[in-house]
């Protein structure tokens, strides 16, 4: 039953059969023959098909929802199981909006270092894609916003407020200055990240509110292009402290406080909303609790 809701989630998460049997490393008819067992079992249609994917039946929607919950618990077992054989090891996957990322370094390096047997896999994804991810079962854990859009039901722990700073050339105009005005952005080629992003709806109402139009003449999804064009083409950009002043140190650049109106927003790691969670990413969330007490 685990396998056929494992193919069951496959399914729905590529909506395509080939995609899905290719995911799980089996064929395609091996999986179809999985499905139609699975709705055998349960005596209900689950996925509309004809010659591809259709959709879910509004049984199969329900059936998604167990799904998720029951994978989730099975996989929780094996977890439990193998630490208690094997202490804290396995691999934890965390998804992290790209202008947190420095942050997943020092979660990772610390964790790392009291659980060596733990390995991570992190990968930069939108909030939004964060969120799916952990519906889907496709990650452990995010590290996302908090407070700006709807999370739904997870657990969190808040690590850090966002706060922004312009980065600019050291020959920029605003180089030798404490701090910018977001109305001073009037005027001047920005490069931004892509709209798909919360940082960039959370920097374009800043901007509005400030009186200048958004316009960013690059976008890109990577805070790195961003810097690059900050570096080789005189453009501006603006980030979050952490990553700002991470991605400057070494260069000739600058990274100027963004001063009043100040906004700043919650980020956080976000898990699940399951309790117990597995013994890995309980470890995680607690040392995560631990290192914002240390700062």
């Amino acid at each position: 039953m685990i396998d056929k809701l494992e193919m069951f989630l496959a399914v729905t998460k590529e909506g395509h059969f080939g995609r899905a049997a290719a995911s799980l490393g089996i064929t395609q008819p091996t999986l179809s023959a999985g499905i139609k067992q699975l709705e055998e079992q349960l005596g209900v249609l689950l996925i509309f098909r004809g010659s591809r994917y259709g959709g879910l039946t509004p049984e199969g929607q329900s059936a998604l929802l167990w799904a998720r919950r029951i994978v989730g618990d099975a996989r929780q077992l094996r977890e439990e199981m193998r630490a208690t054989r094997h202490g804290l090891s396995g691999q934890l996957r965390i998804a992290v909006i790209p202008t947190a990322l420095t942050w997943a370094a020092k979660i990772s390096a610390r964790f790392g270092r009291l659980h060596p047997n733990v390995g991570f896999t992190i990968l930069s994804r939108t909030s939004i894609e964060i969120l799916q991810m952990i519906d889907d079962l496709d990650i452990d854990a995010g590290i996302s916003y908090l407070d700006n859009e709807p999370l739904g039901k997870v657990s969190s722990v808040p690590l850090y407020d966002e706060r922004y700073m312009l980065v600019c050339g050291q020959d920029s105009p605003f180089a030798a200055r404490d701090n910018v005005t977001w109305p001073e952005l009037d005027g001047h080629r920005l490069c931004l990240l892509t709209s798909d992003m919360q940082n960039r709806r959370i920097i374009n109402r800043n901007l509005v509110a400030a009186g200048v139009t958004p316009q960013a003449t690059v976008e890109s999804s990577s805070t790195v292009v961003l810097v690059a064009h900050v570096l080789e083409g005189g453009w501006l950009t603006i980030l979050p402290e952490d990553i700002a002043t991470f991605l400057s140190q070494g260069k000739p650049l600058r990274a100027v406080p963004l001063a009043r109106p100040e906004t700043t927003h919650a980020v956080g790691l976000v898990a699940p909303w399951r309790e117990p969670h597995t013994p890995v990413l309980n470890a995680l969330l607690i040392e995560a609790k631990r290192m914002v007490s240390d700062r």
